[in-house]
C-alpha cells in the first residue's frame, strides 16, 4: 500500500498532486532544481530534495537523480505529473525494477502509444477508426508522394515521434509535397531524433475532441466523457471545455466506446486520454471522428472533467496504483453542467506571444462560486525562463455553456497579474468572441482571428493614463508637502499649500503621462479640493501596483506600465539600443563592434523555454557596442547591441 509519494515534477501539476495526496494521508516528497529552490510546490510538500541545476536535462529529466532521491527519501511511489518523465517508458521500467510504484500505465502501454504510426496501425487492427493515410515504414520520397496522391490533397505530413505541432506540415498541392516533406523530416530529426513521417488526409473544419479514459488492473475500463480542445495556437491547446459543444448522446457513446477499446487494446492501466480529430463540417456524427493519438498520462486539462463529473482523477490514479478496482462503473459516472478551462501564461500576445518572465509583483484572482484556480505560483514568486511559463489554469463551472463562458471572461478580466505580462486579456476576448460563443469554431479559429483578439483597447489605454497621472501627481503632492513639513519648524501655513490655489478660480493644465512607452496628454484641474485628472474617476476598473519605475496598472486582463516623463534623463543611445525581447540565454551573437549592418541583418538570438527568437537590425547602421556574449543570461529589454548610423559613428 502506498504511504508516501515523490512527485517527479514542478509547478502547477506538482501542487495539484500534493493537494490530493495529502487528503489521502500520503507523505509528499517534492524535488526541485536550483531555479525552484523557493517554489510553491517545495513549500507545500512534507519534504523537498534538491535535484541539480536549472536546466531540466540536469534535474527533472535526469532519471538516475530522481530515482536516487526516491530511494533516499523512502518513497513508495512516484507520480510523474505531465511532461518531463511522464511518458518515458524506460523510467517506468526503472521504477518497477527498484520496487517503486509508477503512478501511471505500464512501460509496454507507453511504448505502444508512443509512436504515431505504430499506434494508428494498432488502433486500426483493434477496430478504432483512424484517418485514411499511410502509416508504414517505407520512407522513400517518390513512394510517399504517390501515397499522398492516392489519399487526395490536402494532406498532413506528420513526424511519427512528433508532438506539439513539431514535424507537421499541411500540403495542399502536389508540387509543394517534396519541399514540405523535407522540412518535416528535418524538424522531426532535430526535435525527436527521428526523421520518419506518416501521411494523412487533412480533415476540413477539424475539431479536436478527446476522451478521458481510466482502466484498472482487474480488466475494467471506463470513459469519463469528452473534452473539446479545438481552440489552439501553433497546435498548442489554449481553451478546453466539457462537454463538447454540439455533442449528442449517440456520438458520445460511440467515441467513448472507441476510446475504451483503444485502452483495452494495449492493456492500459490508470489515467489516459484518447484524442480524436473530428470532421466538424456538418455537425458531430458517429462516423465523423478518427483516432489521432493517445496520451498515456494525466492531461493538463483534466480539471474540466473533474468538475463535470465530481471526481478526483488524481485520487483515482492512486487507487488504481494501489491495485484497487475503479470506483465507478460506466453507467454511474455523472455529467452535470458545463466547465471551461483557460491556460493563463506569462507571455506577451502583442509581441508574438513571447514568454514574459520575472518576479510576480502581484497575483490575485477574481474568485466566486464555480471558480477553481490551479496554480504553482504566488505573488512574490518568479516566473523562470527555464520552464513552461504557465501561471495558472483558470477553471469555471456553470449550469450552461453560456454561463460558464461569461463567468470565465469575468474572472480573467478582473484578475491581477503584475510584473510579467500575461495572456489574460487575449483569453477573455477569445471566450467572448461571438463566433466561439455561438459554437462556430474549429482548430483554425484563433489563427483566423488573431489580429482582432490581440488588438489594443485604445479607450482603456486612455483611462489607464488618466488614472496613472492622477495617482502619480497626487503622490508627488503628498511627498512635496511632507518634505516642506520636515523642513519647517512652524505649523503649516497658506504658503505651504500645493493645491494649485490662485486668486480667482482654480487653474487647468495639460500634463503628460507615459503609458507603455507612448506619451499621453491629459487635462488636470487644480483647485482648493486638490487636483483632478479628467477621466480618472472610474478607478474601480483599474488595479494599481507601485513599481520602482512608476506604476503597473491592470485593466480588463491587460497590464500597462506608466510613469511621468523625465525630460532630464532621456534614453542614452535612443533607438540605437537593441534590447533582448525576453529574459533568456544569448545563444548566438552575429556582430562585433565597428561592423556595418543593413536593415534586416541578424544581430543575436535569445533562447527561453526552448523557444528561440532571432533579433534583426531595425535599420542600417554601425555596431557601436556589444554588451553580451554567447551563453550570457540577459533580462528582457537588456541592450545586447547598440547601433548608430554612419554619421553618428564617424562623429
Amino acid at each position: 500500500m502506498i504511504e508516501s509519494v515523490l512527485i517527479a515534477n514542478r509547478g502547477e501539476i506538482a501542487c495539484r498532486v500534493i493537494k490530493t495526496a495529502r487528503t489521502m494521508g500520503l507523505r509528499t516528497i517534492a524535488v526541485y532544481s536550483d531555479a525552484d529552490a523557493n517554489a510553491l510546490h517545495v513549500r507545500l510538500a512534507d519534504e523537498a530534495w534538491h535535484l541539480g541545476p536549472a536546466p531540466a536535462a540536469q534535474s527533472y529529466l535526469d532519471v538516475q537523480k530522481v530515482l536516487s532521491v526516491a530511494q533516499q527519501s523512502g518513497a513508495h511511489a512516484i507520480h510523474p505529473g505531465y511532461g518531463f518523465l511522464s511518458e518515458n517508458a524506460a523510467f517506468a521500467e526503472a521504477c518497477e525494477a527498484q520496487g517503486i510504484v509508477f503512478v501511471g500505465p505500464s512501460a509496454d502501454a507507453i511504448r505502444a502509444m508512443g509512436l504515431k504510426d505504430r499506434a494508428k496501425t494498432l488502433m486500426d487492427q483493434a477496430g478504432v477508426p483512424v484517418v485514411p493515410g499511410y502509416h508504414g515504414s517505407n520512407q522513400d520520397v517518390v513512394f510517399l508522394q504517390q501515397q499522398a496522391r492516392s489519399i487526395g490533397y490536402p494532406v498532413l505530413i506528420k513526424a511519427v515521434s512528433g508532438g506539439g505541432g513539431k514535424g507537421m506540415r499541411l500540403v495542399e498541392r502536389d508540387e509543394d509535397f517534396v519541399t514540405a516533406l523535407e522540412s518535416a523530416q528535418r524538424e522531426g530529426l532535430n526535435a525527436f531524433g527521428d526523421a520518419n513521417v506518416l501521411i494523412e488526409r487533412f480533415v476540413k473544419n477539424p475539431r479536436h475532441i478527446e476522451i478521458q479514459v481510466f482502466a484498472d488492473s482487474h480488466g475494467n475500463a471506463v470513459h469519463l466523457h469528452e473534452r473539446d480542445c479545438s481552440l489552439q495556437r501553433r497546435h498548442q491547446k489554449v481553451i478546453e471545455e466539457a462537454p463538447a459543444p454540439g455533442m449528442t448522446d449517440n456520438v458520445r457513446a460511440a467515441m467513448g466506446q472507441a476510446a475504451v477499446k483503444a485502452a483495452l487494446a494495449v492493456g492500459y492501466r490508470g489515467a489516459g486520454t484518447v484524442e480524436f480529430i473530428v470532421d466538424g463540417s456538418s455537425g458531430l456524427r458517429e462516423d465523423g471522428f478518427f483516432f489521432m493519438e493517445m496520451n498515456t498520462r494525466l492531461q493538463v486539462e483534466h480539471p474540466v472533467t473533474e468538475v463535470i463529473t465530481g471526481q478526483d482523477l488524481v485520487a483515482w490514479q492512486f487507487d488504481v496504483a494501489n491495485g484497487k478496482p475503479l470506483p465507478l462503473a460506466q453507467d454511474a459516472i455523472p455529467l452535470f453542467g458545463h466547465a471551461v478551462e483557460a491556460r493563463l501564461y506569462a507571455e506577451d500576445p502583442e509581441n508574438g506571444f513571447l514568454p514574459s518572465t520575472g518576479k510576480l509583483l502581484g497575483l490575485s484572482f477574481h474568485a466566486g462560486e464555480g471558480v477553481r484556480i490551479d496554480t504553482g505560483v504566488e505573488g512574490g514568486d518568479v516566473i523562470s525562463p527555464h520552464y513552461d511559463p504557465m501561471i495558472a489554469k483558470v477553471i469555471v463551472h456553470g449550469a450552461t455553456r453560456a454561463v460558464a463562458l461569461s463567468k470565465l471572461a469575468d474572472v480573467l478580466r478582473h484578475s491581477v497579474v503584475a510584473g510579467p505580462k500575461s495572456n489574460a486579456a487575449f483569453l477573455a476576448a477569445l471566450v467572448q468572441h461571438p463566433d466561439f460563443v455561438s459554437e462556430n469554431f474549429d482548430t483554425g479559429f484563433i489563427d483566423a482571428r488573431l489580429d482582432a483578439l490581440i488588438a489594443p483597447d485604445h479607450n482603456m489605454q486612455t483611462l489607464v493614463g488618466a488614472v496613472a497621472l492622477q495617482t502619480l501627481l497626487s503622490a508627488r503632492q503628498r511627498s512635496a508637502y511632507a518634505m516642506r513639513q520636515l523642513r519647517s519648524n512652524e505649523r503649516s501655513s497658506a504658503w505651504d499649500a500645493i493645491d494649485g490655489f490662485q486668486l480667482g478660480r482654480g487653474r487647468t493644465q495639460y500634463l503628460p503621462i507615459v503609458v507603455d512607452g507612448i506619451e499621453q496628454m491629459h487635462s488636470v484641474q487644480f483647485g482648493v479640493a486638490g487636483l483632478m485628472v479628467e477621466g480618472a474617476k472610474t478607478t474601480d476598473q483599474v488595479s494599481i501596483i507601485e513599481n520602482a519605475d512608476g506604476l503597473l496598472l491592470m485593466a480588463n486582463g491587460r497590464q500597462y506600465r506608466a510613469h511621468l516623463p523625465d525630460y532630464d534623463h532621456e534614453e542614452e543611445g535612443g533607438s540605437g539600443q537593441i534590447g533582448a525581447p525576453m529574459h533568456g540565454k544569448v545563444i548566438a551573437v552575429f556582430v562585433q563592434e565597428g561592423q556595418s549592418v543593413a536593415k534586416g541583418d541578424r544581430l543575436f538570438i535569445v533562447e527561453a523555454m526552448k523557444m528561440e527568437h532571432s533579433v534583426v537590425a531595425p535599420t542600417d547602421g554601425v555596431v557601436s557596442k556589444v554588451s553580451a556574449k554567447e551563453g550570457d543570461q540577459v533580462g528582457e529589454g537588456f541592450a545586447v547591441v547598440s547601433l548608430h548610423d554612419e554619421a553618428e559613428a564617424a562623429a
